[in-house]
């Protein structure tokens, strides 16, 4: 069910809220080491830099906004935003995808050929990422998401069967937004139209 506004009492969602910064705050060397940078926690409001050490020089791969008002009767709000105007990205600003590899699939060949053992190995991978349009937000398609639990057709896939599991917690967004749209970057890519894109590694299982 959609809930607008704050309806849970406050003072309960802003103590849960605390307790993640400052679960998030014993272990921020480690968390800085993997280029993670909280540049505000201002109730319901959590803002994040995500940077990258592996491009020369080193870069801001994606800035992302939580919004945990009515945390944890629903999970937060993840939004993707500019980091120096932190206005919502459209999909088409994304400057990296977050896709998250599927398990491989044997296909059998109609003919053997020995070197690859009579099978070929399909690849694929999953968005994450998803949005109507080039034109609109994306939204982080994952349990523990509040545009996710929203969306109609997760209607079977309430909070509640998440909620426990710590899904929606500070930390747990974070790795999984650094371990598929992040830590894949490896370089640069530059194409002479002249357009900057950043170079990653095949999806993550």
């Amino acid at each position: 069910m959609k809930i607008t506004g704050q309806v849970a009492d406050p003072e309960v969602s802003r103590l849960k809220l605390s307790r993640e910064i400052a679960e998030y705050r014993e272990f921020e060397g480690e968390y800085r080491a993997r280029g993670w940078f909280i540049l505000g926690s201002e109730f319901p409001i959590v803002d994040v830099l995500m940077a990258s050490n592996k491009t020369v020089p080193p870069a801001i791969v994606l800035a992302v906004r939580f919004d945990y008002t009515n945390y944890d009767l629903q999970p937060p709000s993840v939004r993707f935003v500019n980091p120096f105007t932190w206005q919502p990205l459209k999909q088409k600003e994304m400057p990296v995808r977050l896709q998250r590899a599927n398990p491989s699939q044997e296909i059998p060949l109609p003919v053997p050929i020995p070197a690859m053992d009579g099978k070929l190995m399909l690849e694929s991978a999953q968005d994450l990422l998803v949005a109507r349009t080039p034109e609109d937000s994306p939204i982080l398609c994952l349990p523990g998401v509040r545009e996710y639990h929203d969306h109609p057709a997760h209607s079977g896939d309430r909070w509640e069967l998440h909620r426990a599991a710590g899904e929606g917690r500070l930390a747990n967004l974070l790795n999984t937004i650094s371990k598929y749209g992040v830590e894949p970057v490896n370089g640069f890519n530059v194409n002479l139209e002249p357009k900057v894109g950043f170079s990653v590694t095949k999806a993550p299982a």
